[in-house]
């Protein structure tokens, strides 16, 4: 999949174009906020940048992708003019953070079927298993700059 670069656009003017790696992920979901926080701690070189689904960048992703305004349960990952979604985009968001990190793309090679199978499975019950917030996540401060 590609991406339009107008339809992308973020407030602050910035697109995934301008070399930014961007998660977008559910922010309401307690187990997507843990993620974010994972990644940021694990993002030794602040390759990653973040948006919530919810956010008018993250509504603009899903209807430029075709996919339903309200289709919050899958993980979007921007990257070189390329979008990845479900597992696939776990994967190559774990790739770009690099290090140790980067060996759990070895499991690319589980048939999409069955990855995919498993990250709908825990999507569906992520708010019962881990419960979700009323408003998305607001970074702190010093992370604003990483938040689109």
């Amino acid at each position: 999949m590609t991406l339009e670069a107008e339809s992308l656009e973020s407030p602050t003017g910035e697109t995934p174009q301008t070399g930014k790696s961007v998660v977008l992920f559910d922010g309401v979901c307690n187990l997507c906020n843990s993620a974010v926080n994972f990644l940021l701690d694990i993002d030794q070189h602040q390759r990653l940048h973040f948006a919530s689904l919810q956010s008018t960048f993250g509504q603009a992703v899903l209807a430029g992708q075709g996919m339903g305004q309200r289709d919050l349960d899958t993980f979007v990952f921007l990257v070189n003019n390329q979008v990845f979604t479900r597992s696939r985009a776990a994967l190559e968001v774990l790739r770009a953070v690099g290090g140790v990190w980067q060996l759990a793309y070895c499991l690319i090679i589980v048939p999409p079927f069955i990855r995919d199978g498993i990250y709908k499975w825990v999507a569906k019950n992520r708010y019962r298993w881990f419960g979700k917030q009323e408003t998305c996540r607001l970074p702190t401060p010093l992370l604003k700059a990483r938040f689109l």
